[in-house]
């Protein structure tokens, strides 16, 4: 996708933040935006630097990140196609806190603060639905605190291999969306049909390096290396580079509670 030919107004309508929105309001609000192309490792914005724009990911990766006084990095969030980020840091007046930086060649679409603010004078239902956006955003970062405070590492390794499934292990057939087959011979009692009940296997690609993974659970690389070989030992999951092969996901949940 170049960035020359990028559709912005038709874009943002297929974003939450935006669906509600007019064509009109749409190709206002496009024009207080910007498209940047950003190659691997090229900043989006530093600590320090003036936040008047929030960023809106279209293809690629960002991630989000500290640097302790100690120079050492941990990854705060990762923010793929179709997330936002920045947006509540906008409103407040104040510099950038953390740094952003593209992990691979990266589309951004960048929402300058005035037109933002132009939609919310026109409309405050606007303002509703970015606070509701900024809410979930919230709402993910209590819980993953909660995770590192609650949670062991074999537990947050787990929960990010099945992030994608949130409570669909329990049902029977949770999982009925991922390709499985199974053959059930004629008739069975409930001991032969648990038994032969489908083992739906789902892939898991790891986006980034595992470094980068492992910083973002508040592990170090070479716990999450172990525990991901810890698993592959108990016939959990199948490693192959940076596709990692679940053939069973609910054993895998369980795995976690023993």
């Amino acid at each position: 996708m170049e960035a020359r030919s990028f559709d912005v107004p038709r874009y943002l309508s297929v974003l939450p933040l935006f669906q509600e929105m007019t064509p009109i309001e749409l190709r206002r609000l496009a024009d207080g935006c910007r498209v940047r192309r950003l190659a691997r490792g090229d900043n989006v914005f530093r600590v320090g630097e003036p936040c008047d724009e929030f960023h809106v990911t279209v293809m690629g990766q960002v991630k989000l990140f500290g640097i302790s006084p100690a120079g050492q990095e941990k990854v705060i969030e990762l923010v793929g196609p179709g997330q936002s980020f920045a947006e509540a840091l906008m409103f407040t007046d104040k510099p950038y806190i953390i740094n952003a930086q593209a992990l691979t060649d990266t589309l951004l679409l960048t929402v300058g603060k005035p037109a933002v603010v132009g939609e919310i004078e026109r409309d405050p239902r606007f303002a509703l639905r970015m606070m509701a956006g900024m809410a979930r955003r919230l709402h993910g970062l209590v819980h993953d605190v909660q995770a590192y405070a609650l949670h062991s590492g074999l537990q947050r390794v787990i929960g990010y291999l099945l992030r994608d499934m949130p409570g669909e292990l329990d049902a029977p057939h949770g999982l009925g969306s991922l390709n499985a087959e199974v053959t059930v011979p004629g008739a069975l009692d409930a001991d032969d049909l648990a038994a032969a009940r489908p083992r739906r296997t789902l892939r898991v690609s790891l986006p980034v390096s595992k470094a980068t993974i492992a910083s973002r659970l508040s592990l170090t690389p070479e716990y999450f290396s172990r525990v991901l070989h810890e698993l592959e030992g108990a016939g959990l999951i199948e490693i192959d580079k940076r596709d990692i092969l679940i053939p069973d996901p609910g054993r895998l949940a369980r795995y976690q509670a023993q």
